[in-house]
């Protein structure tokens, strides 16, 4: 598919008004950011509907915002990016409809449910699918297309390539991140927040859990990785490089990443990109100067660099030393003296500069680094200013500063303040007048006898046409003349303005006073500025009501209920095979192995499913027709897997990852061709039986045994850290020799599992029980259970499936259930997602329509 070639758009991340201004000033086309809503109109926390719950611009402000980018010719995308609970949905339809009231250019939507209706309510706001859909596919973009979604955010995990691959096969709009954090877990795939802290990064609440340090355990033996202890903490995303690729590619957006860094971030990262968007859409080289780049790494940074854009390097994207800025490595620790700290410097120093000691050589992370403010440098017993790369000095603190005896030799020193990088971007973050300027064309006619007449015309096509009273009366002296109209309407200083263009129309030998012409000029470009920063015109209907619509009837329920296993190991499967349940799903990171277990679960007459991966890439489509190949039920994990099997015959149950965590959404996705749906790991227990109310419950197949997959990440654990290999061509992979966990700070063990397409799950070391929830559960017509299995021995299995089959028999209590169930398990078992708050009660319900 041939794409339109384009200009992509740069997009700056703002999480208040400095940082607003400094993206305007440094040349963004875009700014993204969230809306918090007036009190009691937002979700039940009080927050907004986006995934920065600490920033964003009240609702009240929107309209002024909205005005002010338009002048300047910059479009403003709110982020809605957030799943949205049941209980949320009339509220989220004010929002929606306020947002469009206040002119916004897009809204970024996680929910797919949401994204239809926020179409529907006003089908001329563009949607844009965020990253968080998990879109790494092309068809993962039609499937955004589906619910409304005119541009995708992708996956930042995808090389060049395959953003190429995908551009060729699809005409939605693709949006790519090309600085700023790096996620471990695919955004929208991560349950860490939600299992660990109670809160959830798919409700703008990541607890940052990947940035904590972690051991390995390989085969149940702690290894020592020397200084790498965050094992999952990504260096910084870095593209500039890859610019001229990207626009080569037809990319339509570049985004910057950081709504809660600072104003000198958005100032030079926006600068930065805005310089080599504008030469790679020019054919000229990338002009970026070293001190440009260095300022980059200075401002922010964990480590920069193009990471999965530039291909897989698992050795790269993890250095596991810190999880938190840097800034520019400057040199290492040779001694310490009574005053001060020896190193050699790698990059010269000033006094004023901030300076940390990096000590992960040689002992933990526990505690705080020593640092502080450089007061001077000595050489030879005498303070310098002449200070160069190369030289030894000895760097001194104020009084108390740094603590000698935690510092030793072999440091790394690291600059992580310049003040000096403050003079370099003060220009654009105090601008008093505009510092980026906006092209526009001006159209001059002048007959003699006729009112002249000035048009303005900007780059997205607004025209604004001014008109003096008088005719244009004939010259005694110096005519009129092109270059004397240039001079003078290209005085555009303190506008946002500057002429790219100039067609003079003239006809006699006319005058005009300089003093008449600048007036004509500004009444044009104040009824310009007037008509770009005007709010569009949007019909803007509520469509919550007619979107919930009436219900499908229940079917009958069957009086006993049902349950469905999932295992990951032929032993498991043995052990499964043993128990009979209703059915069994297949999810083995060898698919060879698959076609004869599905063949074993048939012969033993019980229905039989397999896992599909939860992310699929452009060159990973194959294993739809693979899976198809097998027979058998598939479970279905993503997005653009869903969009593939349209039209086919398979059995299809949705899974958690398809992060159904409302009616709309469940019912959408139920549409495709679903028989059940596995509800969001985001919902409590709670919300999954008022979901099961709404949707139906024989069409909900819920999880009440299993453990939650707190990271689902491209970052392979096993070749980063038992290999020298780089990807799976020469890792010798050894997940397929080892078992491997993550030891967290309270001492609690969590398995590590690849799947087939090398990509790793961190599991949640304890298994996740509905055990409390099961009456309730089973009271609300909910009969399809789900238990599923990671490192559990064969007995475990076996163990657990009797456990619940003894319940659901009467022949166990709840609390029989919960004992057994902990007992069989080291670290005991968790509620977890399932937990429902105590003032949960409190919110308000949607009516069971």
């Amino acid at each position: 598919m041939l794409r339109p070639r384009i200009k992509p758009e740069v997009m700056s991340p703002v999480g208040g008004f400095p940082q607003l201004k400094a993206a305007v000033e440094a040349g963004a086309d875009a700014v993204f950011f969230g809306v918090n809503p007036a009190r009691g109109a937002g979700r039940a926390d009080g927050a907004g509907f986006h995934a920065r719950a600490k920033v964003g611009f009240d609702a009240e402000a929107l309209p002024e915002i909205m005005r002010s980018l338009h002048a300047r010719g910059v479009q403003g995308f709110v982020t809605f990016n957030v799943l949205v609970f049941d209980r949320e949905l009339r509220d989220a339809e004010r929002q929606l409809m306020a947002l469009a009231e206040a002119g916004v250019d897009a809204l970024i939507v996680q929910d797919h449910g949401v994204a239809r209706l926020a179409h529907e309510i006003c089908p001329d706001l563009p949607i844009h699918g965020s990253t968080q859909m998990s879109i790494t596919s092309a068809e993962g973009a039609e499937h955004a297309r589906r619910f409304g979604a005119s541009r995708v955010v992708l996956g930042r995990e995808l090389s060049l390539k395959d953003i190429e691959r995908i551009a060729g096969q699809t005409d939605v709009e693709l949006e790519t991140f090309v600085h700023g954090a790096l996620c471990v877990s695919y955004s929208g795939q991560c349950f860490s927040s939600e299992a660990w802290g109670g809160r959830s990064a798919n409700r703008g609440q990541c607890a940052q859990a990947c940035r904590l340090p972690y051991d390995l355990l390989v085969d149940g033996e702690e290894r020592d990785l020397g200084d790498a202890r965050y094992l999952l903490s990504p260096g910084d995303l870095y593209a500039l490089h890859q610019v001229p690729e990207l626009v080569r590619i037809g990319v339509n957006c570049l985004k910057i990443e950081g709504r809660y860094k600072d104003a000198e971030f958005v100032a030079l990262t926006t600068a930065a990109y805005r310089q080599a968007v504008d030469e790679a859409w020019a054919g000229l080289p990338l002009s970026i100067t070293p001190q440009q780049e260095q300022d980059l790494e200075q401002v922010y940074s964990r480590g920069l660099a193009p990471h999965f854009m530039a291909g897989t390097n698992h050795q790269t994207v993890v250095r596991g030393r810190a999880p938190r800025h840097r800034g520019v490595r400057v040199g290492t620790v040779r001694g310490v003296t009574e005053r001060g700290v020896l190193a050699e410097l790698t990059e010269p120093l000033k006094p004023g500069d901030g300076l940390v000691f990096d000590p992960a050589n040689w002992r933990a992370p526990e505690g705080r680094e020593e640092g502080g403010f450089l007061y001077g440098l000595w050489q030879d017993g005498q303070q310098t200013e002449d200070v160069r790369a190369g030289g030894v000095y000895e760097l001194r603190f104020g009084r108390g500063a740094v603590d000698g005896s935690r510092v030793r030799p072999g440091d790394p020193v690291w600059r992580t303040h310049d003040p000096s990088l403050n003079a370099r971007v003060k220009p654009l973050i105090e601008a008093g007048d505009p510092v980026y300027t906006r092209p526009i064309r001006a159209g001059f006619v002048g007959h003699v006898g006729q009112p002249p007449q000035l048009t303005l015309t900007d780059e997205a096509g607004h025209r604004f046409t001014a008109r003096l009273p008088e005719p244009l009366s004939p010259a005694r002296n110096r005519a009129l003349d092109e270059a004397g109209l240039r001079e003078q309407l290209g005085k555009l200083g303190g506008t946002g303005y500057h002429l790219a263009g100039l067609n003079a129309d003239l006809r006699g030998e006319g005058f005009l006073p300089i003093s008449a012409l600048n007036g004509l000029r500004r009444e044009a470009v104040e009824g310009l500025t007037a008509l770009r920063a005007a709010a569009p015109v949007r019909r803007i209907e509520g469509r919550l009501s007619e979107a919930l619509g009436a219900p499908t009837a229940p079917q009958q329920q069957s009086a006993s209920p049902r349950l469905h296993v999932l295992v990951r190991t032929p032993e498991q499967l043995d052990a499964a095979l043993a128990e009979a349940p209703e059915s069994i799903t297949l999810d083995y990171l060898e698919l060879y192995g698959l076609k004869p277990s599905v063949e074993r679960v048939k012969a033993a007459g019980i229905a039989v499913r397999v896992a599909s991966p939860r992310i699929l890439k452009p060159t990973e489509q194959n294993l739809q027709k693979f899976l198809l190949s097998l027979d058998a039920g598939i479970l279905v994990r993503s997005g653009g897997l869903l969009e593939g099997l349209q039209g086919s015959d398979a059995a299809l149950t949705g899974d958690f990852s398809l992060n159904a965590a409302n009616v709309l959404t469940a019912r959408a996705l139920l549409e495709l061709g679903l028989e059940r749906l596995t509800p969001t790991h985001d919902l409590n227990a709670q919300q999954i039986t008022e979901l099961a109310g709404l949707v139906g419950p024989e069409r909900l197949e819920v999880i009440a045994y299993g453990h939650l997959p707190v990271f689902h990440t491209e970052h392979c654990v096993f070749c980063r850290f038992l290999s020298d290999g780089t990807d799976y061509t020469n890792c010798g992979h050894p997940c397929e020799s080892h078992r491997v966990a993550l030891r967290d700070e309270r001492g609690r063990t969590h398995p590590v599992m690849a799947d087939v397409g090398c990509r790793n799950t961190v599991f949640e070391g304890r298994p996740q029980v509905a055990a409390p929830h099961l009456k309730d559960w089973l009271a609300a017509g909910l009969r399809d259970l789900r238990l599923e299995f990671v490192h559990e021995s064969p007995e475990g299995v076996r163990e657990v499936i009797r456990a619940h089959r003894a319940f659901l028999n009467g022949e166990m209590s709840v609390s029989g259930l919960e004992a057994a169930l902990s007992g069989l398990s080291d670290g005991g078992t968790t509620e977890g997602s399932l937990f429902v708050p105590h003032d949960f009660g409190l919110l308000d319900a949607l009516p069971v329509v």
